[in-house]
């Protein structure tokens, strides 16, 4: 019995460690985000750590049975109990954390396949406002081609205009060139006639002075034949 203690210490060490690992694998389970193949991977290992717990397990009753004292019997097949139990609480831990693990790993694939729905309205839903939008443009820029090309006829017609009044100005400035010497020709003749007039009042004065002269030397010698 003495020479036992070593393998059944041992024994009960292992059963302990694949005991803590197979937790912490179910929690990894649990919390795992998916894919499915993630998830069997997870299981294997899962599994191969049930295997091996199983068979320390296994050879620790082996131990139990072949003990000479039936008090150390009892007691390490009351271990055996306690770990079979606690084997069987991570089976069923297991279990649910699989059943949870593939429901959230549906839900997700779900709100992905929504998403994927709801991302393909809005591309549906955005080339047709980029559509709309490209229609709209295209209006706008015909709209805008059709005001530029008024607008041109408009610059045309504002340039014919400024033609035919840059060629009335020239001809009324031919016109005021022509009159301009009409004038001077008219004020050269005023200056002559007012010259002329001066001239004519000049003799005009003479002759009558003259006649009057002449008429009181008449008087004179009619009148006063003695002077």
């Amino acid at each position: 019995a003495a020479g036992a203690c070593v393998p059944v210490r041992v024994c009960h060490q292992e059963i302990v460690r694949f005991d803590l690992e197979i937790k912490a694998a179910v929690q990894d389970i649990r919390e795992c985000p998916g894919p499915l193949g993630a998830l069997a991977e997870l299981n294997a290992a899962v599994k191969e750590k049930f295997r091996q717990l199983r068979g320390r397990i296994q050879e620790l009753e082996q131990m139990a049975k072949e003990q000479d004292k039936e008090s150390e019997k009892q007691a390490l097949l009351r271990e055996v109990e306690n770990h079979k139990k606690q084997m069987l609480s991570n089976q069923a831990a297991w279990r649910k954390a699989n059943l949870a693990c593939k429901i959230a790993i549906d839900n997700s694939e779900k709100d992905q396949l929504l998403q994927g729905r709801d991302s393909l309205r809005q591309r549906k839903t955005t080339k047709e406002s980029l559509a709309e939008s490209a229609s709209n443009i295209t209006e706008s820029l015909m709209s805008i081609s059709r005001m530029m090309s008024q607008q041109v006829q408009q610059s045309e017609e504002t340039v014919q205009t400024l033609a035919n009044s840059s060629r009335t100005i020239l001809e009324a400035n031919e016109e005021f060139k022509s009159m301009s010497g009409t004038i001077q020709l008219g004020r050269k003749l005023i200056t002559k006639y007012n010259r002329r007039e001066l001239t004519d009042k000049l003799l005009i004065f003479l002759a009558l002075a003259l006649f009057l002269a002449t008429v009181l030397y008449i008087l004179k010698k009619r009148l006063f034949p003695f002077l």
